[in-house]
């Protein structure tokens, strides 16, 4: 992915104490705790259909988890300490059954489904494909809920180079529900944690992303838009946006019937101090990305902690049908 053409952006961070939060807390979120742990049916509300969500069921099998509905599955964590960093594949779109994301693909191959990492953390790669100069492993996923009311999956990850240094860690938590025919929605939440000083310098590879599914994506015939209704990499790249949607009509054996997407949300408290410009590619590649929009590297000192909250939502239909505003809306809440 190229950093050229690059419109302004201010980013000037600021610490209060020793814990930064990005998002300003865990007040605005709202959301109860149980034991440390989110409440499902709190976290994640019906988002407005006014129908009853799905149930879900897991199954665990070293460090992945898969999240069935009935004997399909829905959406799968994958923790493998061969792969660079866990990422979620597939993610089921509510109508096809068809994963709406992409574990593979050109171009850039090392693009993983949904996926949090990192290029150039203290100069290590924590982003492309190579394993060896640093890997984001995993403490072994945990089925903290499961029932009617959707699935917690959490996580703990080490930002391990190369000499088993830890640069940094974080704590990752997936809420998931599923509304029949309509969307699969997945809130992440991650505390990131600096273990060492850390200093992370201007790049584009970075940081919560989604690789979209080839036929929806707009070189494969589908769209990309964003919450303004900004079109394609063109009207989208560089701008800050609450989300950012790829969609279109599914090929197969369907006849491209089915339209489905994906779309990536960026929570509002999310702020660098401002909401981070979206780098977005055609191909199907989408993130709210601050680090490439720096004026100076972003540090943290050891110790310190950043929180951040996306949601990812499987839907069917375009955006307006799938009633993304109110998705974001109750998100954003």
């Amino acid at each position: 992915m190229s950093d050229s053409h690059h419109p302004p952006f201010s980013f000037r961070p600021s610490c209060h104490g020793r814990r930064r939060f990005l998002i300003g807390g865990l007040g605005a979120l709202a959301v109860p705790l149980i034991s440390g742990t989110p409440h499902v049916r709190a976290a994640l509300p019906n988002p407005g259909s006014g129908e009853r969500v799905t149930g879900l069921a897991t199954y665990r099998s070293g460090n992945q988890v898969w999240v069935r509905e009935g004997n399909e599955v829905v959406a799968t964590y994958r923790a493998h300490p061969d792969v660079k960093y866990p990422y979620l594949y597939p993610l089921a779109g509510p109508v096809s059954g068809r994963s709406v994301v992409a574990e593979t693909n050109t171009p850039w191959p090392h693009h993983r489904g949904v996926f949090f990492a990192c290029d150039r953390v203290n100069g290590i790669d924590f982003w492309h494909a190579d394993t060896a100069p640093g890997r984001i492993l995993s403490d072994g996923p945990k089925v903290i809920e499961s029932g009617d009311q959707g699935v917690v999956i959490g996580d703990t990850c080490r930002w391990t180079a190369a000499d088993g240094r830890v640069l940094m860690s974080d704590r990752r938590r997936l809420t998931i529900q599923a509304t029949p025919g309509q969307h699969v929605v997945v809130d992440w939440q991650i505390d990131w944690k600096a273990e060492i000083d850390v200093s992370i310098p201007r790049n584009n590879h970075s940081l919560f992303a989604v690789r979209a599914a080839p036929d929806i994506a707009p070189t494969g015939g589908g769209n990309l838009v964003n919450a303004e209704g900004d079109e394609g990499e063109a009207g989208t790249y560089g701008k800050p946006s609450a989300w950012c949607a790829f969609y279109g009509p599914r090929g197969g054996r369907d006849g491209g019937r089915i339209v489905e997407g994906l779309c990536l949300m960026d929570h509002p408290a999310n702020r660098w101090p401002e909401a981070a410009p979206w780098f977005t590619r055609d191909y199907g590649f989408a993130t709210a990305s601050p680090m490439n929009f720096l004026e100076r590297p972003f540090q943290l000192a050891s110790g310190e902690e950043v929180q951040l909250r996306y949601r990812v939502v499987a839907f069917a239909g375009t955006p307006d049908d799938a009633g993304l505003a109110g998705l974001y809306a109750g998100f954003a809440e």
